[in-house]
């Protein structure tokens, strides 16, 4: 069992970038595929990327690809999501989630989900 919590949000401008961070509680980090989801005001929690239990493999939802990217630290047990040229469409709540499924886009195959944190990018 995890226990995923975010960390890194804020306010940035369109344009710039931040780095968020999720830290996990437990000793089997690396027997669980990581994903980020994120949810705007009003609309679905969505698929943003996710990351294999080694790290080898990463997988991106079409809106981010080629600016995001996700990574994780077993030693740490920690995963990263690296945010660059923000766009105002970004904004919302980001969500950490640990699974059984590498590279799923399924909520409902991730088991632990962290509170969140939010990113606002301003225009």
């Amino acid at each position: 069992q995890v226990q995923p919590v975010e960390s890194g949000g804020g306010l940035v401008q369109a344009g710039g970038s931040l780095r968020l961070s999720c830290a996990t509680s437990g000793r089997t980090f690396s027997s669980y595929a990581m994903g980020w989801f994120r949810q705007a005001p009003g609309k679905e929690r969505e698929f943003v990327a996710a990351i294999s239990y080694g790290g080898s493999v990463t997988y991106y939802g079409d809106s981010v690809k080629g600016r995001f990217t996700i990574s994780r630290d077993n030693t740490k047990n920690t995963v990263y999501l690296q945010m660059n040229s923000l766009k105002p469409e970004d904004t919302a709540v980001y969500y950490c989630a640990a699974g059984r499924y590498s590279g799923s886009r399924r909520l409902n195959e991730y088991d632990y989900w962290g509170q969140g944190t939010q990113v606002t990018v301003s225009s």
